[in-house]
């Protein structure tokens, strides 16, 4: 009886042993969680190419497009590698200082500060540069290396001239699920940092208080016909530049990196169709003196100016002068 009650102890402590064994052994063979939020269990690294091309024409935007001091033309891009827990900007919240700042005047010092800040805990892995476009339309590139860590991919690039107004994407995931994407490919459209009121390129500073969320900027809104990017006969605005990412194979003889170069001119910028411009006039004149003998009565004139010319089609301009009978201010009209 004694040896029976000293092997009971010892078969449940087999048994309880067994189980955690059991349950250690479906827990590790199940797939790894991700530690970021994002869902990304790729195995290792990937390595890519990002080309930035500017579609800022004159026969696609025609509406005060810019042509000199200065002509139009891209900033530098700024892009960062991270993870949920960080934003460079997004719409429909407050520009930070450091996208006020690059938004503005193209100084990228603050969002480097933010971006050293964010690494130390962690949430941003590598920030990328490129080098600015002289030109509206144009490319640029860099190379990137993203991480299971950090998948999503931020990145801004500035309108000059502009009073705010720049182009990005806010987090775009380079990861599904447990691979790497191959190919993406984004058409971007301007945004309005909400730091100054300015309604055309070229207008002069004119601070935002208090300043308002990031928006994007569409072919109706601002709703004014003052705004440059105003096109009321459009439902949208055609892509003013576009980012494609190329995953790229590493291989061992591999020596010469390519980032941070503009790519030649050679390279031909996908075609929109022109978009049309119509005329637009500004209010009539006041009536001049009603001039003309006064046996056969006078005429008066009016006038007005065009504030922008037609382009691409668009609807032409209506008459400049106008004219209508009058009675002569030195003449008495005959009691009837």
């Amino acid at each position: 009886m004694q040896m029976m009650s000293s092997e009971r102890p010892a078969c449940g402590w087999l048994h309880k042993l067994l189980v955690l064994l059991v349950k250690l052994h479906f827990a590790f063979a199940e797939p790894l969680q991700p530690l970021n939020g994002t869902g990304c269990t790729a195995k290792g690294p990937a390595s890519y190419i990002l080309v930035f091309t500017g579609h800022w024409s004159p026969q696609a935007f025609p509406k005060q497009y810019p042509l000199f001091r200065p002509p139009a033309q891209w900033s530098k891009l700024i892009a960062a590698s991270h993870n949920r827990h960080f934003r460079l900007w997004e719409e429909g919240s407050s520009a930070s200082p450091g996208v006020q700042s690059f938004a503005e005047v193209g100084v990228t010092v603050e969002l480097m500060k933010a971006a050293k800040e964010a690494r130390k805990k962690r949430t941003v892995g590598v920030m990328y540069r490129t080098a600015g476009i002289p030109n509206g339309i144009g490319h640029s590139s860099t190379e990137m290396l993203m991480v299971p860590r950090n998948p999503l991919l931020s990145l801004m690039v500035k309108m000059i001239p502009s009073p705010d107004w720049f182009v990005g994407v806010n987090s775009l995931n380079l990861c599904d699920g447990n691979r790497w994407k191959q190919e993406v490919t984004v058409d971007l459209q301007p945004y309005d940092a909400g730091t100054d009121s300015g309604f055309t390129f070229s207008s002069p500073n004119f601070p935002t208080s208090p300043p308002e969320n990031i928006t994007k900027i569409t072919s109706q809104m601002p709703n004014h016909p003052a705004n440059s990017f105003y096109y009321p006969r459009l439902k949208e605005l055609p892509p003013i530049a576009s980012i494609k990412i190329t995953r790229q194979r590493r291989t061992p003889d591999r020596q010469t990196s390519i980032s941070n170069h503009i790519l030649p001119n050679s390279i031909n910028p996908q075609r929109f169709s022109a978009t049309p411009l119509d005329c637009e006039v500004s209010l009539w004149s006041s009536w001049g003196l009603c001039l003309g003998p006064c046996s056969r009565g006078g005429v008066r004139h009016r006038t007005r100016y065009i504030l922008l010319r037609p382009a691409n089609a668009g609807s032409p301009c209506p008459e400049l002068e106008e004219q209508d009978e009058c009675v002569p201010h030195n003449c008495i009209k005959k009691r009837q």
